[in-house]
């Protein structure tokens, strides 16, 4: 069996690692990953709880020299301000930004390959010249060929509309394709837990207020408050927010989300341990990567980085043919 070495930045409670392993093993091939890390102690805990080890802490204290070579990098990196992002300066144009770490491994590890994830929103900050800024550095001055796609992680079977920007990179020129979509997602009746703790549901006055304003043509639903006060439901869930309000998602217009069902709503197995508060749970879910989402891209890409892999399960999974759309 193969072995593929892999590194894990900015890992949060270990979405990337999660759909790694499964990808592997579900193709004869060994995970390995070498180094992870993340500066949420919290964060730390739940990965230390999952996977065995705990992960080093604030990667811009830590030299890219001491990083174990690996095959694939991944990273779900912050998007914080890119405030210096603009003048089409490339590697320059980064320093100051997280992303610049990752660009510093990559260059002095040459990885064969990197998945990278952010928000959506990343596609058009400031005016689209940071995407354009970040495509460059990693094409012109790390030498990777990259393709960029936003993903919506309910049409990889979750019933969560959580759209996200994926960004691939290989040292190699390949004819690689995005997954095509799965249908259908996952129904909310084998998300939603059957007996849930009355903490969890909202107060008689904010249920009765919820049922005035709004009746749901779903018999099983989620309901979706924006920040106008405006309700719609739907028969899966809205992205998860680390720092939503209590009402923002509420089941059936009557309670929230437990912390088992919204890891399930972010593809994380009931294997997984939740080992923090509830608080800490809603934080780490609203912040995490879609399993299924990024298990899907990777198993496109898998075949690339150990090319004796066996394609016959990702054809059976997807039923397309390699390479296409």
């Amino acid at each position: 069996m193969s072995k593929v070495k892999f590194i894990d930045l900015f890992c949060g409670i270990g979405g990337f690692r999660t759909a790694m392993d499964q990808a592997c093993i579900e193709n004869d091939l060994i995970p390995e990953c070498v180094f992870s890390s993340d500066i949420d102690k919290y964060c730390q805990d739940s990965y230390e709880a999952n996977f065995g080890h705990r992960p080093f802490g604030d990667i811009t204290k830590i030299d890219e020299k001491d990083i174990p070579d690996h095959d694939i990098l991944f990273a779900g990196f912050p998007c914080q301000p890119f405030s210096i992002i603009g003048q089409m300066q490339g590697f320059n144009d980064i320093r100051g930004t997280l992303f610049f770490d990752i660009a510093r491994i990559l260059k002095h590890k040459k990885p064969k390959a990197f998945v990278l994830e952010n928000v959506k929103q990343l596609v058009g900050h400031n005016g689209g010249n940071t995407p354009k800024t970040i495509i460059k550095t990693l094409e012109k001055d790390l030498g990777y060929t990259v393709t960029f796609a936003v993903l919506n992680a309910l049409d990889y079977g979750l019933p969560q509309k959580r759209e996200r920007v994926i960004i691939i990179g290989h040292k190699d020129p390949i004819l690689f394709s995005f997954p095509s979509p799965v249908r259908p997602f996952k129904p909310l009746s084998e998300i939603l837990e059957k007996k849930v703790d009355l903490k969890h549901y909202a107060s008689e006055y904010i249920a009765q207020k919820q049922k005035q304003t709004h009746k749901s043509a779903y018999k099983l639903s989620i309901w979706h408050e924006n920040k106008a006060g405006n309700i719609c439901s739907y028969p899966y869930s809205c992205a998860l927010r680390a720092g939503a309000s209590y009402n923002y998602l509420l089941v059936n217009g009557e309670r929230r989300l437990t912390p088992r069902e919204m890891f399930r709503l972010q593809g994380f197995p009931d294997s997984y341990k939740i080992v923090v508060a509830d608080g800490q749970a809603r934080k780490q879910a609203g912040n995490a990567v879609p399993v299924n989402l990024v298990k899907a891209v990777i198993l496109k890409l898998l075949p690339f980085v150990a090319p004796d892999m066996d394609m016959t399960s990702v054809l059976r999974e997807y039923g397309v043919k390699y390479g296409e759309q």
